[in-house]
């Protein structure tokens, strides 16, 4: 027996419905989203104009208000107040899912700490879209989102996230494409797998996994390869021989101050380090310091 649709997708309390729309394939837009945004009092979105093009597509006709960055504590203020008043909002942004890499998430926070239901309606989103996609086995990922603008920035930032274990995710801009490839290229280890994610959905998309130091020479073959929205996968870290300095200098503190076994398994939680590696560097730091004695 199939489960029957509720009358209305909407809940009894008024709540603010966060909503996923297309990445760019109109036809990935979900049945429950079609139904709420027709059923809503009204639709706070990133960009009206663009968005008013998407209900025109579906011939939803709900009112629609600006919520961008730019006005985004203003516009959550409203909605709070509509949500008083006992409507149902929802909120969308250009394309995929909301409050990720995009405007809404202070919104979010704002209606909840107003006590109002927040309510997701899930579908696409990038970052998932080519992660699944990516054929990169790391068993986890880390999703970092947008890199600084400034070269130095960026290259600071990966470098705080190349311990991180699993696969990374960033987005990327069309016009800074060439700038941040260089720079991973440059920051990260050169054995790394690398998958450039890009018009997800669209009709020009392109999905190539690579080792990361050809990356930007791919890249620069074709200035096509340039052009859209990029979602940038790295492969974990590759492994190294023996414990990192930080590891042992972690595993260093704890064992000043707790037994081994709690201090490698702390250690492994901080650093990412082996656990098994840690107790066995433990071990041989103790039988040392036992000789010297």
């Amino acid at each position: 027996m199939h489960p029957t649709l509720p009358e209305s997708p909407l809940a009894k309390t008024p709540s603010l419905y966060v909503v996923a729309t297309p990445l760019g394939n109109m036809n990935d837009m979900g049945l429950r989203a079609l139904a709420v945004l027709k059923a809503v009092d009204a639709i706070a979105a990133e960009d009206t104009r663009h968005s008013q093009r998407l209900l025109d597509a579906f011939g939803i006709t709900t009112r629609l208000v600006a919520l961008h960055e730019h006005n985004e504590q203003a516009a959550a203020s409203l909605v709070i107040r509509m949500l008083e008043e006992g409507k149902h909002v929802a909120l969308i942004t250009d394309a995929g899912t909301p409050a990720v890499s995009d405007p809404g998430a202070r919104a979010v926070a704002r209606v909840q700490e107003a006590g109002h239901p927040v309510v997701p309606v899930p579908g696409a989103c990038a970052a998932i879209a080519a992660l699944s996609a990516s054929g990169l086995a790391d068993g986890q990922f880390h999703f970092h989102g947008f890199l600084p603008t400034k070269s130095a920035g960026r290259k600071a930032a990966l470098e705080t996230l190349r311990s991180v274990p699993g696969t990374l995710v960033f987005y990327e801009a069309p016009h800074r494409i060439a700038e941040t490839l260089a720079d991973i290229a440059a920051t990260l280890e050169p054995t790394r797998q690398i998958v450039v994610a890009r018009e997800i959905t669209k009709l020009f998309e392109q999905i190539v996994r690579m080792p990361l130091a050809d990356a930007p020479g791919w890249l620069a073959e074709d200035p096509n390869r340039s052009r859209g929205e990029f979602v940038l996968l790295v492969s974990a870290a590759p492994p190294t021989e023996g414990l990192s300095p930080e590891a042992e200098r972690v595993l260093g503190l704890l064992m000043a101050e707790l037994p081994l076994k709690t201090a490698a398994r702390l250690a492994a939680e901080i650093t990412g380090a082996p656990k098994n590696d840690l107790y066995a560097h433990g071990l041989r730091v103790k039988s040392s310091a036992d000789d010297g004695e």
